[in-house]
């Protein structure tokens, strides 16, 4: 268990720096129109995520195991889907800015750190909370998804959230 742990731990760090260096690469590769959309996808996979991650909790309240399962999976692979897609679409395209003023400006802002801050917190949750799952190590399972779930579920809700608040200022 532990060499999973730090295999998991690598990945987490793994991937938060290939997202951090995104943001300094300066010259974008061109894959074509079809990157555009990247954007409002992701905020339709975050939508998904969210409603899997409710649907996985109602059932697991039901003790429906097996569905709770299909449902967390499902999650988690929108999950690295949308990871990939966020990762095509930065080295795709420059970071949009958030045109708004005042209040609608701090919320945005509120909004977007939060929500990368819980993303960074959130992976190696996800990670060991599937490795606790599909070992059926129930109870270190139901501990470490008592912090994941809520954190899973802000995550992919506050993506949306800041998906439409930006989206009018994108200039493709």
């Amino acid at each position: 268990m532990k060499g999973t742990f730090k295999l998991i731990d690598g990945l987490s760090i793994t991937i938060l720096l290939v997202v951090g260096l995104l943001f300094g690469v300066r010259q974008k590769l061109d894959l074509g129109e079809w990157t555009a959309s990247l954007p409002k996808i992701n905020a339709v996979i975050n939508t998904m995520t969210a409603i899997f991650l409710l649907t996985s909790l109602y059932f697991i309240k039901n003790k429906n195991i097996r569905l709770h399962k299909l449902f967390n999976t499902l999650a988690f692979c929108f999950g690295g889907v949308f990871l990939i897609f966020y990762v095509i679409y930065h080295l795709t395209h420059a970071s949009t800015t958030y045109g708004g003023t005042g209040i609608s400006k701090t919320v945005y802002f509120f909004i977007l750190i939060s929500h990368i801050l819980g993303s960074f917190l959130v992976l190696p949750l996800v990670l060991r909370t599937m490795y606790f799952g599909l070992n059926r190590l129930d109870k270190e399972h139901t501990k470490v998804s008592k912090w994941a779930f809520p954190i899973w579920l802000y995550v992919s809700v506050t993506g949306v959230i800041a998906y439409l608040m930006i989206s009018p200022y994108y200039t493709f």
